[in-house]
């Protein structure tokens, strides 16, 4: 599974892909307030940080300003990914976008019909909400799961990017599914390796260490 962060606090991404975690960021109007920067600017710092694609999203909402939008997102630099909300205007932009080469990210996806017209769009990567789901009392992974059988059904390249996380359960489920990717919130991606068996574990063996004596180096 690759992970990519959901944020556009550039200390965050610069952080965690020095640890080698990061496949790629998410980023949304939403969070593009919470950085309170200029969407241009921290787009570039973004896609200079990480090798792999950064998705910026269109905020028109009709097929002509998509593209319009969509062009000058794509200059800002290579590994760019244009995300597109999952309406008509939004698959016909995907489509368009894609035929061009361009990396596309289809977003709001909230059942399998849908993530199948993204996959006929050709989208490479479809963004099902699953925490979204949860809220409303219906079940997230059951929509991975879905989506995982019907792309497989039909060998489509489209990527499942599973979002909307908010636990590290979800994320174990969406792995255990088969979805390709997670856009994980910065916490909830450092909370994955948190486990007391290993605080325990490494406490008592650098007690033990220390009763020996002895310096490695």
């Amino acid at each position: 599974m690759k992970f990519f962060v959901d944020t556009a606090d550039v200390k965050e991404i610069r952080e965690l892909n020095e640890l080698g975690l990061l496949d790629g960021v998410t980023t949304n109007p939403s969070l593009i307030m919470k950085a309170g920067r200029d969407i241009m600017e921290v787009t570039k710092e973004i896609c200079g940080i990480v090798d792999g694609p950064v998705s910026a999203e269109v905020t028109a909402i009709d097929y002509a300003g998509m593209m319009r939008e969509a062009a000058v997102l794509a200059k800002i630099a290579d590994n760019i990914c244009i995300k597109l909300p999952l309406t008509l205007d939004g698959l016909k932009a995907c489509k368009a976008l894609t035929s061009d080469g361009h990396k596309t990210n289809v977003t709001l996806c909230f059942s399998a019909n849908q993530a199948l017209l993204a996959a006929k769009a050709g989208a490479t990567f479809v963004s099902p909400f699953v925490g979204r789901i949860d809220d409303v009392g219906l079940d997230g992974m059951e929509l991975i799961a879905e989506i995982r059988q019907i792309y497989d059904n039909y060998d489509f390249k489209t990527e499942i990017l599973a979002a909307s996380i908010r636990t590290v359960n979800h994320v174990k489920q969406a792995a255990l599914i088969g979805a390709d990717v997670a856009t994980v919130p910065p916490a909830t991606l450092k909370a994955l390796v948190k486990h007391p068996l290993t605080d325990k574990g490494l406490e008592m063996f650098l007690a033990d260490w220390a009763k020996t004596g002895q310096k490695i180096g």
